[in-house]
């Protein structure tokens, strides 16, 4: 007989928009995530941060990424302030927390939240509270045979080679299965799952691929037209919002020259969504199976906005010497074509290609910029949450406002688990974020202050306004109970609540380890790293 204590799963999608799943606006079909929105309760003005990394640090122990060590991405382990590139001692995972409290914990997916992803150096997996431990440690590979393919501490990229039907996807939701079906059944469990979907390449079955066919012939204008007015029609986003701005970097839909092309590469991305999907659906089926549904806190987010970026990213010949991130040959010998070519058709395991900033722009609808950048297009993410025995006030969409600071101390929250001031015999930076659980179980909308840093764009949020701005630009202003797009720069009629925000930027900049981007490329330059995090404006 299974355990009736409360157990817990994370999903974590990797550069997913905030239009992308069905029950936020998209024509992606994702049956079994709707059927968590329809039954749970979905965020509509949930944040994550600009970039993987610190997202995954963030959400895993409810402080900011500097306070962890993982400031940018994982780096040098010499670097000043927060970007050691590992998890810190200074701070301590869901899993340590929840594994020193009787659970058992186990992790399928993308880690990245070390700087030695082929040795282990202390901040693997195993070594911050779980138990068990099967995916990759870099940022990201192909889905056919990932780089740094990791079953505890040994590598198993060879169970890729050996196995012709292999798919990443697949793998982490067999291995999450098999996880909850197998574990002891006395002890409650926490199961993280972040794949790797759908960050490039854009790598799905050809079956997968053409069942969205046609789907995108209309253009990205009309897709993000559409997904708007099903956002409105869900109470996702307010009726009187605009849509913003097409990308000024793409051309009208009517004028584009490589139309086919275009489509299908948004008809890959599609699929990844879909098979992700399929993926947490069978994940959701064990815990069926398991007679667990109702006592079982299931949460469903992304690590942040939409990824515009081109590929090869900067120096292709840096890039290929990736080995971790790219294979320059297929499994049975094919030459892999790296980079986005018309002339080249997307998605098998002999391309390496990214969906580029038009279908980026339509995956963050109603929103403008990326991944990267502190505007909400690179920090608002769908977040569902599930829990028919947690009192929730279900089948809603909750306005309140959050970020991944929150999660930890939900949970914690909701399960009655204190957060302890040391762990191992070092202290620990306290939770920045308070529970969301009071309003999740309400019809109260509440309100967080909110803030951000990455690569020298920054952001706060503070009641009903957002001071954002990219890096070497002066701040802006926006009223987000009128204009959640950030289309209206306020700044300059309201230079007082500028001067106050941006003096409270900067006090906990400075309280959690921030130092001026152009001091933190100094530093990587002098140790021969790529940041690997240019910004250009836009």
């Amino acid at each position: 007989m299974q355990s009736k204590a409360t157990n817990v799963i994370i999903f974590l999608a990797d550069d997913l928009g905030f239009s992308d799943i069905g029950g936020y606006g998209g024509e992606i079909r994702t049956p079994n995530l709707d059927r968590l929105a329809g039954s749970g309760v979905k965020l509509s003005n949930f944040h994550n941060t600009p970039r993987c990394s610190p997202s995954r640090a963030s959400l895993l122990t409810g402080i900011h990424p500097h306070q962890t060590g993982i400031g940018i991405l994982t780096g040098s382990n010499a670097a000043e302030g927060g970007y050691a590139g590992n998890l810190n001692t200074r701070c301590a995972t869901i899993a340590e927390v929840l594994k020193s409290n009787g659970y058992i914990t186990a992790i399928t997916g993308k880690w990245h939240l070390t700087n030695s992803p082929n040795v282990p150096n202390g901040a693997w997996p195993t070594d911050r509270g779980f138990d068990n431990f099967f995916g990759t440690l870099d940022g990201c590979a192909t889905y056919f045979r990932p780089g740094t393919l990791t079953r505890g501490l040994e590598n198993v990229e060879l169970e890729a080679d050996k196995n012709p039907d292999f798919f990443y996807t697949d793998a982490i939701a067999t291995e999450a299965a098999k996880f909850i079906k197998e574990r002891p059944s006395d002890k409650p469990y926490f199961l993280y799952v972040p794949f790797t979907a759908p960050h490039w390449p854009l790598h799905a079955r050809e079956e997968t691929i053409k069942s969205y066919a046609g789907t995108y012939d209309a253009g990205w204008d009309a897709i993000r037209a559409k997904r708007l007015e099903r956002q409105k029609a869900m109470g996702i986003i307010p009726k009187e919002t605009e849509l913003s701005p097409r990308d000024a970097r793409v051309l009208a839909w009517e004028e584009e020259p490589e139309k086919k092309w275009q489509a299908r590469r948004m008809e890959v991305y599609a699929a990844m969504v879909t098979e992700m999907d399929t993926a947490i659906g069978k994940i959701l089926d064990q815990v069926e199976k398991n007679n667990e549904w109702d006592n079982t806190i299931i949460i469903f987010l992304s690590d942040n906005g939409a990824c515009a970026e081109a590929l090869p990213l900067d120096d292709i010949s840096e890039f290929r010497r990736a080995k971790n991130l790219i294979s320059t040959r297929t499994r049975d010998g094919r030459k892999v074509v790296l980079g986005n070519d018309p002339d080249v058709m997307p998605g098998g395991e002999d391309t390496y290609a990214s969906y580029g900033v038009g279908w980026a722009n339509v995956s963050n609808t109603p929103f403008r910029l990326y991944k990267r950048y502190t505007h909400e297009g690179g920090v608002m993410s769908p977040f569902i949450i599930h829990w028919p025995e947690g009192k929730l006030n279900c089948g809603k969409v909750n306005t309140s406002t959050f970020q991944l600071v929150n999660v930890a101390p939900t949970l914690y929250d909701a399960l009655g688990v204190t957060y302890p001031a040391s762990l191992n015999g070092n202290a620990l930076e306290p939770l920045v974020g308070g529970s969301m659980l009071p309003a999740l179980q309400s019809s109260d909308t509440q309100s967080s202050q909110l803030w951000w840093e990455h690569i020298g764009n920054g952001a706060i949020i503070k009641g009903k306004w957002k001071l954002v701005r990219q890096y070497d630009w002066e701040w802006e202003l926006y009223d987000l109970t009128t204009d959640r797009n950030e289309l209206k720069d306020l700044s300059g009629a309201n230079p007082q609540i500028v001067a106050e925000l941006s003096v409270e930027w900067q006090k906990l900049a400075d309280q959690y380890g921030v130092i001026p981007f152009r001091k933190t490329l100094e530093i990587y330059h002098k140790q021969g790293i790529r940041a690997s995090d240019s910004n250009h404006h836009i």
